[in-house]
């Protein structure tokens, strides 16, 4: 993709997609075309990256490595500027997704895990790099960076653009003598003029939102350019939503209730949540409140068999869980068993004792379970359209390249798990996507191979404008 103004459609960068393929085993995992590594594994020369020095070494005490508050960072950095320890750690995550291809998210995992700071600064630093990523092409147009390959030897660059877009002290730039800092405010002020630009969209999503949304597409390309929110579930088998924003707050952590979310609360402080006793104790798991609404949707009671067929990591399966107050049983699925490894865990810090993890490595473990259900869940793999602020680094891949394929493996799943449901059962068919293609339209022709056998009882789409991540939800009945 280049990043002038847009005018036509230059790749940024291929990807992959998260898939429950047919017999498959490569679902949730990350290609090796996207040169990005799994769990447990590192990319290759890390070590020769920015971040040269031995942080083990005993070293002096930074000055903003003293604040305990997110306006203090701020602060400091309005006036002085990043440090050169932030610059540093800042510019090796940029070149980690930028040059090697890694995920934010696990450069996030990998640097913080070599570099241990306090988490107030790092939530600090988290949200400045969000922002670039999340305005990408804004500070690639005004870094004069047209080409993926500029990304190589300027990553530098686009920090130095996006500290004169926040108009805070400029780092130092070396080797860039040819870089034009006078035509700086100027580059700016176009980029802010051009809305794609403006809102940080890519025009791969541009012309895909146009295509399939038409004309709602501009509030939701606007909104999807936004901070994201950050959303807890109460976990209700270990307490109210009451008593956990109370215990929360006497651990510093400020919440709010979210209007039409009875689970949900949103924290407004930026605070190290993971570290918090309340955390520790399984009261809570972080998880959009547009995603909460996908639980509820199922409608799970005490005493049902219950099966969450796409599973993951199990946010929507302890969710589940709570609603039957432990009672009953859920088969939680997956074609990755790291993920029910993972799920296992959360599973017992939450109490969630009646959830059975199962791995899916063959066809026969969905036949086997043939009418057996009295809700399946299937949070279906997708474009992921609906969440691409809360992963910025996302959107700067054309997802339109495996869009067909992931229509075909959505399509293939919907028709094989629905047969897991009871007559009588409901089968909830959920996205994180805001397309039509992926969710109405394949609702639709799934009816239209079912005639008499289901029934659409109701569906919902959350829109990004909402303030929460983009959704779909559709509940099928099984009636013969």
């Amino acid at each position: 993709m280049a990043f002038e103004k847009p005018q036509q459609n230059k790749n940024f960068k291929k990807s992959s997609f998260n898939s429950h393929k047919k017999d498959s085993s490569s679902s949730k995992t990350f290609s090796k075309k996207d040169r990005t590594f799994n769990k447990g594994e590192h990319s290759e020369n890390r070590s020769s990256r920015p971040f040269k020095r031995t942080f083990t070494d005993r070293k002096p005490i930074r000055e903003e490595s003293k604040f305990r508050k997110l306006e203090e960072h701020t602060q400091y950095v309005k006036r002085k500027g990043f440090s050169e320890f932030q610059l540093r750690l800042v510019n090796s995550i940029l070149e980690d997704v930028l040059v090697m291809h890694n995920s934010l998210d696990r450069a996030y995992a990998f640097w913080f895990n070599k570099v241990k700071i306090d988490p107030v600064e790092q939530g600090f630093l988290i949200r400045q790099i969000n922002y670039m990523f999340s305005r990408l092409s804004l500070f690639a147009y005004v870094s004069n960076l047209k080409r993926p390959s500029d990304f190589e030897r300027h990553v530098g660059r686009l920090v130095f653009s996006f500290c004169a877009f926040k108009d805070w002290p400029l780092p130092e730039l070396e080797g860039e003598e040819g870089f034009d800092r006078r035509g700086l405010k100027k580059r700016l002020a176009e980029a802010n003029d051009f809305p794609l630009l403006h809102d940080g969209c890519p025009i791969w999503l541009d012309e895909l939102g146009k295509s399939e949304l038409k004309g709602k597409w501009d509030e939701q390309r606007v909104a999807l350019g936004l901070e994201s929110k950050r959303f807890i579930r109460t976990n209700t088998l270990k307490g109210t939503k009451e008593e956990l924003a109370h215990l929360l707050s006497e651990e510093g952590i400020v919440t709010k209730p979210v209007a039409g979310v009875p689970t949900a609360l949103e924290v407004t402080s930026n605070s190290a949540l993971f570290r918090t006793k309340c955390f520790k104790e399984g009261r809570f798991e972080q998880q959009d409140a547009g995603s909460q609404l996908i639980g509820a949707f199922v409608e799970a009671m005490p005493g049902m068999r219950v099966i969450d067929a796409c599973a993951g990591s199990g946010g929507k399966t302890l969710q589940l869980a709570a609603c039957m107050q432990g009672k009953g049983s859920i088969i939680a699925m997956d074609t990755q068993a790291w993920q029910l490894d993972d799920l296992k865990k959360r599973a017992k810090r939450a109490g969630a004792f009646n959830i059975e993890p199962r791995l899916i490595d063959s066809t026969k473990v969905i036949k086997r379970m043939a009418d057996s259900a009295d809700r399946v869940l299937i949070d279906a793999p997708c474009s992921g359209t609906g969440v691409v602020r809360r992963m910025p680094d996302s959107k700067w891949r054309d997802g339109r390249e495996n869009l067909n394929e992931i229509r075909t493996v959505q399509s293939d799943i919907l028709e094989r798990y629905s047969k897991m449901v009871k007559v009588g059962g409901l089968v909830i068919y959920s996205t994180c996507s805001i397309m039509p293609s992926e969710n109405e339209r394949q609702v639709e022709n799934f009816l239209n191979h079912h005639q008499g056998e289901f029934e659409l009882v109701e569906d919902k789409q959350i829109m990004p404008s909402s303030g929460f991540d983009g959704f779909y939800m559709a509940k099928l009945k099984r009636i013969k």
